[in-house]
């Protein structure tokens, strides 16, 4: 099972950036997905969820109405779309897999990083004021 993140880099604040995490070794529509991050210093923080099936996602309120996160299952790649960043932005990007394979698992999205059982090595974002 691997996760590989990419897409990351340095940004001006209010700009954009897209990430991407390539997934292999799994069924992919059978896992749920999760984007978290960490800052140095600080502890790991949730950002997004996405369902197995179904496409339903979940945000916490520090990035609601600010990142999207999507998924297609025919490339094993979860997508987190970031907009209007800002310099407490800066962190590393995390995508994690969660397996969800029965019912009502599949259809679910999980918040709880203790949750997940595959974690990609990170992507690094900086954002710049």
């Amino acid at each position: 099972v691997q996760l590989v993140e990419s897409g990351g880099g340095l940004v001006q604040a209010g700009g954009s950036l897209r990430l991407s995490c390539a997934a292999s070794g799994f069924t992919f529509d059978g896992y749920g997905l999760g984007w978290f991050r960490q800052a140095p210093g600080k502890e790991r923080e949730g950002l997004s969820c996405i369902s197995g099936k179904g496409g339903s996602t979940n945000y916490y309120d520090s990035v609601k109405d600010r990142f999207t996160i999507s998924r297609d299952n025919a490339k094993n790649t979860v997508y987190l779309q970031l907009n209007s960043l800002k310099p407490e932005d800066t962190a590393v990007y995390y995508c994690a897999a969660k397996a969800a394979v029965a019912l009502p698992f599949q259809y679910m999205c999980f918040r709880n990083s203790a949750e997940y059982d595959y974690w990609g090595q990170g992507t690094q974002v900086t954002v710049s004021s």
